[in-house]
């Protein structure tokens, strides 16, 4: 199926101003091939058909959000990225009595649960708050829930292991039937919340943003938009983690960070 540009936004105009959900700067050709995966997938002809369903049946339009949002993740996904963090950024972190973890974009939460597995082992739980945010309600509440397909226990063992992980992958999370529910103790500081990084503003002050994989699916201005929004709610000195895909050379905040890993994509604020 073929979408027209000017039918597609026109589409997404709608559907932020009905709704609030904000797609009109995200790369349009990612954005195209989901919304026409969709539309396969539910035999619907047209974005007129689609916005009919939407309009009249809010389970409809939490689903289209669902299979449009990205939320592929893993946990301890890109395992360097997370041994480079331990060494660079943890030690920074044991210097603070209290400190505040943003993932931003967290989809169904496995990277959430993997700063906690981190931060347990470093001895800084009981010290911090994870913030998990996304666009999707559908993701978050899997997240807060903490119930994961046990088929993917394997491939997590294997990263964390990887990683460098202090122990036993299995003491995090209880296994029964096909699930496993990751342990509470690890959920216990985290916050789950929705969060538009296309519309909305700066709420809180972190020492520690994470924002993987999610601004590859941006056009340039709204990837600017969000890197100025990470700025301001950093404290001066506090780190940066982007996806190996995603840098912060075409924003203008560039010269406002000191690469601490290059290859990882770590950066920190510099002081003003």
């Amino acid at each position: 199926m073929e979408l027209e540009e000017v039918e597609l936004r026109e589409f997404l105009n709608k559907l932020y101003l009905n709704f609030g959900y904000d797609f009109r700067d995200y790369a349009q050709a990612s954005l195209k091939r989901r919304i026409c995966h969709y539309l396969q997938l539910k035999k619907i002809n047209s974005l007129s058909e689609l916005w009919n369903n939407i309009t009249s049946d809010n389970a409809a339009l939490e689903q289209m959000i669902q299979e449009i949002s990205v939320t592929v993740t893993e946990m301890f996904r890109d395992p360097s990225f997370f041994k480079s963090l331990n060494k660079e950024v943890i030690p920074r972190l044991k210097t603070y009595p209290f400190f505040k973890v943003w993932v931003a974009g967290c989809a169904t939460g496995e990277e959430a649960y993997t700063i906690a597995i981190i931060l347990k082992e470093a001895g800084l739980l009981e010290r911090s708050i994870i913030y998990a945010t996304d666009i999707n309600q559908r993701s978050l509440k899997k997240a807060a829930d903490g119930i994961f397909p046990i088929d993917s226990m394997k491939n997590y063992i294997a990263n964390y292991q990887q990683y460098g992980g202090l122990g036993e992958f299995s003491q995090y999370y209880s296994a029964k039937y096909n699930a496993v529910m990751m342990n509470k103790e690890l959920s216990k500081n985290m916050v789950f919340a929705p969060h538009n990084l296309a519309v909305d503003n700066v709420f809180n002050e972190f020492e520690l943003i994470i924002c993987r994989n999610v601004l590859i699916y941006f056009n340039q201005s709204l990837q600017n938009k969000v890197i100025n929004l990470f700025y301001q709610s950093l404290c001066d000195f506090g780190y940066l983690g982007l996806g190996s895909k995603e840098s912060l050379l075409f924003t203008d905040k560039r010269k406002n960070f000191t690469e601490i890993d290059r290859k990882e994509k770590i950066f920190m604020k510099s002081p003003k």
